[in-house]
């Protein structure tokens, strides 16, 4: 990979660990009476974490292929299980262990083809 695309791919992980923080405030949310002050607090957390990312991201896709964008965006899941654990107090079952697996395995071997590719 080229030192070039070094800096965007860690300003792309920082916005999905950010986009990843909408699911706790989605979450959070949910367990507050509709329109109650600590609801729309959750929301508007959520609104502010999408906005971020939204901006975020069209700068992330002006400088790497759409697609090598979009094979890092299943971070995301990881972070969302982190959060799962670490906030919620959630077991991963051994299924989502695969599951994440699978995802770095994704994430590894299409950047090792796109490393072969521009070689």
């Amino acid at each position: 990979m080229k030192n070039q695309k070094i800096l965007p791919i860690i300003f792309l992980h920082i916005l999905l660990f950010i986009y990843s923080l909408g699911g706790i405030c989605s979450k959070m949310a949910a367990g507050f009476p509709f329109l109650s002050i600590p609801f729309i607090g959750c929301y508007a957390g959520l609104i502010a974490i999408l906005g971020i990312y939204a901006i975020g991201w069209q700068q992330v896709i002006k400088r790497l292929p759409l697609t090598l964008a979009y094979a890092n965006k299943a971070v995301a899941t990881i972070w969302t299980c982190v959060w799962s654990v670490l906030v919620f107090h959630e077991r991963i079952s051994a299924g989502k262990m695969i599951g994440i697996l699978v995802i770095i395995a994704g994430i590894v071997l299409y950047a090792l083809d796109e490393e072969n590719e521009n070689g």
